[in-house]
């Protein structure tokens, strides 16, 4: 090995420690601190830190992750429904849409046009440690990481997003085709 490349090679390990050293997952001290400290917002404040001027928003974290898992299940039952509620969803309307424009009263020959899969993004947690709690009582417990389950809900709401654009615009057409046919049906029995 030249010297060169055990230069390189030490310098890789040292950096390959360092990344290691700090956990993406552990609590820090964070100082919050403003001098000169102005509300902007309920929790945004314009202050003075280390000599800078800066804009400064303290979120408790436990409200940003009800707000998107609030979010991202509200998006899923508007683009697949609900059956516990009894509700379609845009994927339940779209399925509706093509199944009156393929109907025998549309002109159409009664056989369904092909639909997406119902595919839920979101699904429960039931992957449980099952056991006694420090008052035994008997419990299930699901552990995760605070930023890893940030990132997965925020991948969900990228996902349903998407789809929820997807859906809507092929409703759209078929709602579009439907009224079409409808004025094309109206129109020939008023001509005969």
């Amino acid at each position: 090995m030249t010297v060169k490349s055990k230069a390189a090679f030490a310098m890789a390990v040292c950096i390959g420690l360092i990344g290691c050293a700090h956990d993406k997952n552990k609590a820090e001290k964070i100082d919050t601190s403003l001098k000169y400290a102005e509300p902007i917002t309920g929790n945004e404040k314009v202050g003075v830190k280390n000599g800078d001027l800066v804009v400064q928003k303290k979120v408790l974290m436990s409200e940003q992750l009800r707000d998107l898992q609030n979010k991202v299940y509200s998006l899923q039952d508007r683009v697949y429904g609900n059956r516990d509620y009894g509700s379609e969803g845009l994927w339940g309307a779209l399925r509706k849409c093509r199944a009156k424009l393929v109907s025998p009263a549309m002109g159409g020959d009664g056989h369904l046009m092909w639909t997406e899969p119902r595919d839920l993004v979101v699904h429960s947690d039931k992957d449980y440690t099952i056991g006694l709690d420090d008052q035994n009582r008997i419990v299930g417990l699901t552990t995760e990481y605070l930023k890893d389950r940030i990132t997965r809900f925020e991948q969900y709401k990228s996902i349903l997003d998407k789809r929820e654009d997807q859906l809507q615009t092929k409703l759209d057409v078929c709602d579009t085709e439907l009224a079409a046919a409808k004025w094309k049906r109206k129109n020939k029995t008023a001509s005969n």
